[in-house]
């Protein structure tokens, strides 16, 4: 599976030409609103600015995924399609905003471009970019991926993708943050690379309102890809 720099359907890199992540860069939220592209490609997947639209198919991921949502506070509770369009069009105004940035995976089909339309197949999943802090430039990275795609490897196509883009755009610094007892999450952020770097004691507060630990992982913009 090609885990190669995204492109746009017309074939360029959605990076800031120039751009050197952690050397004294100035990104703020703005900038990076205007660099990240409301779409991108890979080789096997097709990356997508949430929008209203697209809240019939997260619905129907979400109640097909539900057994493997119980660490994913949003995905708790009764999910109908008004509480899916209400989660699309928060998602949307907090990417507007500069407090995080959202985009849906969806496979790509094999017959590409019809015209400047980019056929998409089957959702995969939801990957963001959350905790800015701009003096670094640094960000978290989520990633809820539909139960039902497991094991194709899209899921972390996209997100190698998402994470290249970032460091592209002058984000130096990225990391996940899990459950200490998710260990889907943790083996996924092992497959992307990331460095396991401490376990943080009781520092955030999981669904059910009880303090938790969390497993730090994190890259920088000089560490080596996996293959």
């Amino acid at each position: 599976m090609s885990s190669g720099l995204p492109s746009t359907p017309g074939g360029s890199v959605p990076t800031s030409a120039g751009r050197s992540a952690g050397q004294g860069n100035r990104l703020d939220a703005a900038e990076l609103l205007a660099l990240a592209p409301t779409s991108f490609s890979t080789e096997h997947c097709h990356l997508e600015q949430i929008r209203v639209d697209h809240a019939p198919m997260l619905r129907e991921a979400v109640l097909t995924s539900h057994a493997d949502l119980g660490f994913i506070d949003w995905a708790q509770g009764h999910w109908d399609l008004e509480r899916a369009r209400r989660f699309c069009r928060k998602s949307a105004t907090g990417m507007a905003q500069g407090g995080y940035l959202s985009y849906l995976a969806f496979e790509r089909l094999p017959s590409g471009l019809i015209g400047s339309r980019l056929l998409r197949g089957r959702y995969i999943g939801l990957l963001d970019l959350h905790s800015f802090d701009w003096r670094v430039p640094r960000c978290q990275i989520g990633y809820v991926g539909d139960s039902a795609q497991r094991g194709r490897g899209l899921m972390r196509e996209a997100a190698l993708a998402l994470m290249k883009a970032a460091h592209g755009w002058g984000l130096h610094r990225i990391e996940a943050w899990c459950d200490a007892r998710n260990t889907r999450s943790q083996h996924f952020a092992d497959a992307l690379g990331l460095a396991y770097e401490g376990r943080m004691r009781q520092c955030e507060i999981d669904v059910s309102g009880q303090p938790c630990d969390q497993m730090v992982y994190a890259r920088i913009a000089t560490d080596p890809w996996p293959p």
